[in-house]
């Protein structure tokens, strides 16, 4: 098994820095506490302008079908990024300022040294994955796990979901060969046999399967949930008064962006599934209909317990080291987006 190592984390080992120069300067070593105290302005100041993550172009479609009102700043660039790892380099590099992730991104990014916080949360009850097989398979269960290859994304949603079957399964992660990928390299690796299992979104699986169904590819539903999807922003950026604020005016917009998509099935599955990824209208019903009802708690504790559920369960494997995770979350912005949404959308 292939376990990486991580940097010691510097989480709050910047030291304080009051005032605006630090905003200012957007420092990586800003000070993480004051990013998450300050009072957020209630108005966004003219100019501002965010780097937004809308992976396959879902957030702009999403705004213009639900026809919801202009944003009071700029967007600069979407940008078509998704996965975690990427997401973190992104921020790294100051070419994104805000991304929508699951829940092990902000863990993978503390044990990089890298300081961001947590700003919305969608609570999924719902499967988002499942496990497809290599072609020619035989695996017909998680049990049957023990002893295969297992494609593993550690800072991503699918790396959370494969820990959490085996876990559930009782097999434990010496009993399984975890080949370390990236959830971009997942299917190449099914279809080549380097991996025997590689969990995939919902919304792959029928594609997939319309490929190699023929050859003895299949898939295998479990209960395993991954929890969490957020909104998250560099502490740099949330340290910044015009950028804070820009986020959350971006929040409700957001959540008013699921809630609509949620609500026309039928019109969503004909303009981003149909026209943008080439699926058949069947295939794309068959996606909606697994399809999370979005929930935007006022409270994250919930959301909290489960990320603590998370790092703690990366830590018994060996692949970080334990830690509280309450410091991911920025609760300047916790109420923002059940706000924004009706009462039967809030969790």
């Amino acid at each position: 098994m292939h376990r990486r190592l991580f940097l010691t984390s510097v989480l709050g080992a910047s030291a304080a820095v009051a005032g605006l120069s630090a905003c200012a300067h957007g420092s990586a070593a800003a000070d993480t506490e004051g990013a998450a105290t300050k009072p957020l302005a209630d108005k966004v100041p003219p100019g501002t302008s965010l780097k937004v993550a809308s992976y396959q172009g879902v957030q702009q479609l999403q705004f213009r079908l639900a026809r919801l009102p202009a944003l009071p700043f700029t967007v600069s660039s979407w940008v078509n990024i998704g996965a975690g790892p990427d997401v973190i380099n992104a921020f790294r590099a100051k070419s994104l300022d805000l991304a929508n992730n699951a829940g092990i991104p902000p863990i993978q990014a503390h044990y990089q040294g890298f300081d961001a916080k947590i700003v919305a949360i969608n609570i999924t009850r719902k499967p988002n994955y499942l496990f497809a097989t290599k072609p020619g398979s035989d695996i017909r269960t998680v049990a049957d796990f023990k002893g295969r290859k297992l494609a593993f994304s550690q800072g991503q949603a699918q790396g959370v979901v494969l820990l959490r079957a085996l876990k559930q399964a009782g097999l434990k992660y010496d009993e399984v060969k975890l080949v370390p990928l990236t959830s971009n390299q997942f299917l190449t690796a099914l279809q080549s046999g380097q991996v025997d299992i590689a969990p995939l979104a919902n919304s792959q699986a029928p594609a997939y399967l319309k490929q190699y169904e023929g050859k003895g590819a299949h898939t295998i539903p479990t209960d395993v949930v991954d929890l969490l999807n957020l909104l998250w922003a560099p502490v740099s950026v949330l340290a910044d008064p015009a950028k804070a604020a820009a986020i959350a005016a971006y929040i409700p917009q957001w959540a008013k962006g699921q809630v609509w998509q949620y609500e026309h099935p039928d019109v969503w599955n004909e303009e981003f599934y149909v026209k943008t990824q080439n699926l058949t209208p069947e295939q794309a019903r068959g996606i909606s209909e697994l399809a999370n009802k979005p929930l935007f708690p006022p409270s994250w504790d919930e959301a909290i317990k489960w990320e603590q559920e998370t790092a703690d369960l990366l830590a018994e494997g060996g692949f970080v080291k334990k830690f509280d995770v309450s410091s991911l979350f920025d609760h300047r912005f916790e109420s923002f987006a059940a706000k924004a949404v009706p009462a039967e959308y809030r969790r």
